[in-house]
């Protein structure tokens, strides 16, 4: 896995976990890679990532305001994080595409589409709020 390639390669989770698998290989890293280790590395980086919104405020879809410079590190942030959360379902043998679907079908079933016309009884905030939700 020598070099950096970028460009028109289709990116899936199964092309992340081998190339993760060999980079860890490679350097002999696999020894290290313990699911508690993954972990708590995971977080270092989601700590990373939170730092840079830390004292900006909300912050606009898009980031319109932000320096080139600005997305180009929360780009490497926000890769490291899911980096580390495929390389964690690999030693873990959870297959990540597979649980993410699944959940996404739980999720339709614990927050159903609310009824265009609610009743007056009904509690018609009980879905307002998608970002408090998982």
């Amino acid at each position: 896995m020598t070099g950096v390639s970028e460009g028109d390669e289709i990116v899936t989770l199964k092309l992340l976990k081998q190339k993760m698998h060999d980079f860890a290989q490679e350097r002999d890293w696999e020894q290290h890679h313990s699911p508690r280790n993954l972990l708590l590395a995971l977080v270092g980086e989601v700590g990373e990532l939170s730092e840079i919104f830390q004292w900006k405020g909300e912050v606009a879809k898009g980031l319109p305001d932000w320096k080139e410079e600005e997305k180009v590190h929360l780009g490497e942030e926000l890769s490291d994080v899911l980096l580390y959360l495929v390389r964690l379902s690999d030693i873990c043998n959870v297959d990540l595409g597979q649980a993410a679907l699944r959940k996404i079908r739980l999720n339709a079933i614990k927050y159903p589409i609310p009824n265009s016309n609610p009743s007056p009884n009904s509690n018609s905030n009980s879905n307002s709020n998608p970002i408090s939700k998982p």
